[in-house]
């Protein structure tokens, strides 16, 4: 049974930072996963923030929204199954629930593979229950 746990959230001043992490359990040795943070502010259609295509953040594509490129940094090690988005300059429209989603077939990660969120974000398998951040003006 795959899980995915959340920690990092909370309350920052505007200009401030926050590292979340997202530590996968139950995994198929057998299989790649890919890894990513989706966000969803009040009132708001989620949106995905940062995905990797599973392939490492060293040697495969990260996908990162517009509104994030430059401020947010993912890393994934695969070795203990942890993503991190490590959030920097953080704006308040930078509030919201943050989740983890994680996935294993090529429908689903592939896309990711151009560097680009797709317009229509697949359906990832796998959910935390999310952590919620907050930036104060």
């Amino acid at each position: 049974q795959v899980q995915l746990v959340e920690s990092g959230g909370g309350s920052v001043q505007a200009g401030g930072s926050l590292r979340l992490s997202c530590t996968a359990s139950g995994f198929a040795s057998d299989l790649n996963y890919c890894m990513g943070w989706f966000r969803q502010a009040p009132g708001k259609e989620r949106e995905g923030v940062a995905v990797n295509d599973g392939h490492g953040t060293v040697h495969g594509a990260t996908a990162y929204a517009e509104s994030v490129k430059g401020r947010f940094t993912l890393s994934i090690d695969k070795a203990k199954n942890i993503a991190y988005l490590q959030m920097n300059s953080l704006k308040p429209e930078d509030t919201g629930m943050y989740f983890c989603a994680a996935d294993w077939t090529d429908e689903v990660c592939l896309p990711y593979a151009s560097f680009k969120m797709p317009q229509e974000p697949p359906q990832f398998e796998y959910w935390g229950q999310g952590t919620q951040v907050t930036v104060l003006l």
